[in-house]
This record gives C-alpha cells, sequence and structure tokens, in this order.
C-alpha cells in the first residue's frame, strides 16, 4: 500500500507497523504530530508525559518490561531528558527502544539551533538520519533491529524538513506486537559504581561493533557518478545536494554515528573533490578531518546557522554567489501576535503599563516581550522564568533595590517544569510574584492535553490537576486568581502582588479561545466617539485597524471576522467608542 504522509507520521505508522507497543513524549515542533500520528491510528498505547525525562524514564520501563517503545521530542527536549539518556546507554535494553529527536536549523520555532548529533556522540549510541519520508518508516523498523541487536537504545533524528515534508511511503508488511520476557536483572538495570564501571567496558565494546556494523549496513550508501567532486551528506541535506549537483559522486550516510570510517576512505579515495555537506555543527568533517582525510569544502564555505539549500550548496561548492534573489527590502515587519480574544493579551498590557521586569518563559505568551507591549525581559528554557525571578529577587535583596520581580509561566510549562521552581523559592524564602496562565492546553504546539485537560492522548478521561491546592501545596500561602479580562482588576491584583511580601502566586484560568473554539460577540467602534487616540492599539489585536476619514486623524476600525469579543480594546478606550455587538457574534457578521 501506497501513502503520502510527512515524515513525522511515517515514523508514526512504522511504530504501529514494526511491533510498537508503547509510547510517550511531550509536544514540541517540530516532533509533535508524530506521538498524535500514534494515537489516532489507534493500533498501540501512547501517552503524553509532563515532560522528556519522564517520557524517555517511562519508555525505558517499557523496554525493560519487554516492549518495543518510542519516546519522542524535539531537540531541546533531550536536554530534559539527558540525565536518564546517559543512563540509559549503560544499561541498554530488553526490547528495541528508539529516541526519536527533531532538530530545528534555522529555529523555526525554536530558543537555540543545537545539533542533537553532539547527543549521540556523547551518549555513544546509534543515530539514524532519514533523507525521505519513507526511510523514515523503514528506519523505525531497522532501529528497532539494531536497539536489540547490540543492547542499546538508539536514536532516530529528523530535522524540521523531513518532519513536516510529504513523501510517498510504500508499507511493509505488519509485524505483530511481541512481549518479550520481564526479568530482574540487578547488575544490568541497577548503576551503581560497581555495575556501572563494568558496563562502561561493554559500552565502549558496543561502540566498536557498531562501527563495524556502520561498514556494511545498506544504510550507509556510495552513488558513483562523476569522479570530479564526491559529496559526504546526509538527511535532508542529501535532497539538497541531488538538486544542486545531480552528477555529483554521493557517500549518503543514513546511520550517522558511529561514522563507517573505512567507507568513508573508500570514497574520498575514488574522487578528486571531496565536500562535506551537512546542516549545523562540522559533526562529520571533524571526524573525517581526524580520519587523516583532506576536505575541499565544508564549514570553510558552507554555513554553520540556519537550513541549507540547493543554490547555498552549489554557490559553495562553485565559488559562486547565490543565485537566489534577495528579499525586497523596506517591506514592513509582519510580527507574530496572540490569536485574537487570548487571555494573555489582558495580562501583558497591564504589565507593560506597571514596566515590572517579568522573567519569562516557553510557550505563546513569549510574544508578550515583542513590541508594542514589550513586557518580556528574559526567556532561557522551560520553566526558568519561576527559579530566574528567584534569584533575581535574592540578588535585588543583597544589592538594597526594592523591585519585585515578575515571573510568567503557562500551565503545560508549569507541570512541566516549574512545580520545582516555585517549591525552590517557598522553601528558601522568596520573594517573586509569579502569575500562571492556566489555559488548560499546551497551546504553543497546537492544543495538545496535560495533566490539567482532564483527558489523555487518546481521549480518555483522566484525573484533572487543579492549580490552587497544588501550588498551595508546594508551600506557597498566598495563591489568588484573577481574570485576565478584566484589566483593571488584573491591575489591582498584580499591584497587591508586588506589595505583599515574599512568594505571591496568581492564577489565570481563562481557557484557550482557539483550542476551545470559544466565539464572542465581536466588538463595533461608535466612530462618532473615536477620537483617534489608538490607545486600543496597544493590546496589539490583529482584528484592531485603521481607516481613513478625510480628517487628520485616522480612526480604529474592527474587523468583525477576525474579532472574537474580549473586550480588552474596549477597556482601553476612554471615550466609550467600542461596544460588543449585543446577540449577534462573528460566526454570522
Amino acid at each position: 500500500m501506497k501513502k503520502i504522509i510527512s515524515g513525522n507520521e511515517a515514523i508514526a505508522l512504522g511504530f504501529g507497523d514494526f511491533g510498537g507497543v508503547f509510547a510517550s513524549g511531550y509536544p514540541g515542533t517540530p516532533s509533535t504530530e508524530t506521538l498524535e500520528e500514534v494515537a489516532r491510528l489507534g493500533d498501540v498505547y501512547c501517552e503524553w508525559a509532563p515532560n522528556e525525562k519522564v517520557a524517555l524514564e517511562s519508555v525505558i520501563g517499557g523496554s525493560i518490561a519487554g516492549g518495543r517503545s518510542l519516546s519522542t521530542m524535539k531537540h531541546v527536549g533531550v536536554n530534559v531528558a539527558a540525565d536518564a539518556l546517559l543512563t540509559l546507554t549503560y544499561t541498554g535494553v530488553n526490547a528495541g527502544l528508539i529516541l526519536m529527536v527533531s532538530d530545528d536549523p534555522g529555529m523555526h520555532s525554536s530558543q537555540n539551533e543545537q545539533d542533537s548529533r553532539n547527543y549521540a556522540k556523547f551518549a555513544k549510541v546509534p543515530m539514524l538520519d532519514p533523507s525521505d519520508s519513507q526511510e523514515a518508516y523503514d528506519m523505525v523498523r531497522v532501529g528497532f533491529e539494531i536497539s536489540e541487536q547490540f543492547d542499546t537504545p538508539l536514536m532516530l533524528r529528523t530535522t524540521t524538513r523531513i518532519s513536516h515534508a510529504k513523501g510517498v511511503v510504500v508499507q511493509q508488511e505488519k509485524i505483530a506486537p511481541k512481549i518479550e520476557e520481564w526479568e530482574k536483572n540487578v547488575p544490568k538495570y541497577v548503576m551503581l559504581p560497581n555495575f556501572g564501571k563494568l558496563k562502561h567496558i561493554k559500552v565502549e565494546a558496543r561502540l566498536l561493533k557498531l562501527q563495524e556494523y556502520a561498514e556494511t549496513t545498506p544504510l550507509n550508501r556510495i552513488e558513483m557518478r562523476d569522479t570530479e567532486i564526491g559529496i559526504i551528506t546526509s538527511g535532508v541535506a542529501y535532497q539538497h545536494v541531488r538538486e544542486a549537483c545531480p552528477n555529483a559522486s554521493i557517500l549518503k550516510l543514513g546511520m550517522i554515528h558511529p561514522l563507517p570510517a573505512r567507507k568513508i576512505a573508500e570514497f574520498a579515495g575514488s574522487v578528486k573533490r571531496l565536500v562535506i555537506a551537512e546542516e549545523m555543527d562540522a559533526i562529520f568533517e571533524e571526524q573525517i578531518r581526524a580520519m587523516g582525510i583532506e576536505v575541499e569544502t565544508g564549514k570553510n564555505k558552507l554555513p554553520l546557522c540556519g537550513e541549507f539549500s540547493a543554490d547555498i550548496i552549489r554557490s559553495a561548492i562553485n565559488d559562486a554567489p547565490p543565485e537566489t534573489t534577495s528579499p525586497v527590502e523596506g517591506l514592513p515587519m509582519r510580527p507574530p501576535v496572540f490569536c485574537p480574544s487570548c487571555a494573555h493579551r489582558g495580562l501583558f498590557t497591564i504589565l507593560s503599563k506597571l514596566k515590572v521586569f517579568v522573567s519569562g518563559d516557553i510557550g505563546c505568551y513569549t510574544l508578550g516581550a515583542l513590541p508594542p507591549m514589550n513586557a518580556m525581559h528574559s526567556v532561557i528554557d522551560m520553566g526558568a522564568s519561576i527559579s530566574a525571578a528567584h534569584g533575581m529577587a535574592k540578588v535585588n535583596a543583597i544589592a538594597g533595590r526594592n523591585e519585585k520581580p515578575v515571573a510568567v509561566i503557562g500551565d503545560s510549562t508549569f507541570f512541566h517544569s516549574g512545580m520545582t521552581g516555585l517549591m525552590s523559592m517557598a522553601y528558601n524564602g522568596g520573594n517573586a510574584l509569579v502569575i500562571i496562565m492556566d489555559n488548560r492546553t499546551t497551546g504553543m504546539t497546537g492544543g495538545q492535553e496535560n495533566p490539567g485537560t482532564g483527558v489523555t492522548l487518546q481521549g480518555v478521561p483522566a484525573r484533572q490537576v487543579e492549580m490552587v491546592p497544588l501550588v498551595k501545596a508546594l508551600g506557597i500561602d498566598n495563591v489568588v486568581e484573577y481574570d485576565a479580562y478584566d484589566l483593571k482588576a488584573t491591575e489591582a491584583a498584580i499591584k497587591k502582588g508586588l506589595e505583599t511580601p515574599g512568594p505571591y502566586v496568581l492564577i489565570d484560568k481563562n481557557p484557550c479561545i482557539l483550542r476551545y473554539k470559544i466565539r464572542k460577540p465581536a466588538i463595533k467602534v461608535d466612530q462618532e466617539n473615536c477620537t483617534g487616540c489608538r490607545a486600543c492599539l496597544k493590546v496589539a489585536c490583529m482584528a484592531l485597524g485603521l481607516t481613513a476619514t478625510g480628517e487628520d486623524k485616522q480612526k480604529v476600525r474592527v474587523d468583525p471576522n477576525v474579532c472574537n469579543g474580549c473586550g480588552v480594546c474596549a477597556q482601553m478606550c476612554k471615550f466609550d467608542a467600542m461596544h460588543a455587538i449585543e446577540g449577534e457574534n462573528n460566526a454570522n457578521l
């Protein structure tokens, strides 16, 4: 059977077709759709975990219990899961275990551009790198086989283009899940130092065996054409190379760690010029140069940052400027903004007005850092808003400064890694205001379930975590709920939190309007009362615009097809010029 599917969908299909039993992950672009597709297929059990570390640890348990298991996450998620990964490489597996990690060259939706190939080298585990959807599907089967043959976890790496681009996939015969025996094996799974020392020796021996496997596996193949130039590449870069240099000889690496040293030397000796085309870090190049092989074109001409294209590769090889037309200069910028009627808009409108220092976090609300709000001043990683605000407050106290920092965090991020920071603040006598925006979903990645939604990934009703009791259990006495759509109440609540010594938590429980499809009456502007002062535009809503009136000042207009009637803009108006259209909503305007 043939299907046209994305790389993420192909991996999900492969997991169901090749004996997968248990899958767990945390949503993160560009990996998110993989686990969602596993759930949609409905063949095997899958779940969202609160964070990537829990996801990988759960998958380790699944493997130990004898089921082929899959954990999915984006590249920065591996940082969270690294503690488990670096010990998992010692314990090995029972049933096959694949860690799917999705890198994001170009940082389309990420806070950094790290290259996960470093983790495979660091952890001394095999890594596969598909170049299209068919390979993504096939490599799930091969990945499980390698994992079980060599008693090792295996990393399956995709990048944004492989995860999201679609291609033809031919399905193979389905393999029924087989549950292995569940055995107690203390020396294998208990990493006390005396056991760990012995296991490290086995890890090094395993790596040598994997290097031999890399020499013969069809995952690494030589495509001989014109011997004037030879290119070593992998993943989506292979597609760009084929477009840029259709006549070049290619060593296509599908297994990218460990590298096949003899095959690389053989290929290098058969071509006159050697090029290494790899996105992001010089992982291949550094190792190949260390083999004593001369590389003509690598990171000396190809960029370390961003995605490749056929044009970039062609110009680097030919020492010619790119042929791509430069973008037109002077075009208006269109920065991303909150959805119409998003509850975050009211909060950041007030934070901007109060001019406090805001320690931010990862989520939709990170947009509060952008103009015109400019109401977020640091964003580090998941959960860092609370921990960083705590450190700021401690140094402020030492320096004699009275300013109390504000931390903002969403519900999913709080469950992911914010709880420990808040517990530390309570334990260590912190002095920060923490605002939890509880919109009952993981919004930034498309509205996935989390421990606060009351539903699992597979649609099963679940225990719903309530935020107020949880925060109190972490040691916070001052916990107050507020409504971010009410600007006066929001301002009063924030001021109270800033004035009260010690940890103070505000919780806004307004559901995500996009996820829950909430519809409200649209706002209409009374043009006679509107003075064109533009105060309402400070809320940065895409439904607002200006219209020519023939007067000196342009007046505000509201697009009823976009407006969702949250009323935040109307509260900014001092001239009573904005009102909801009673009895109607934007679905029928």
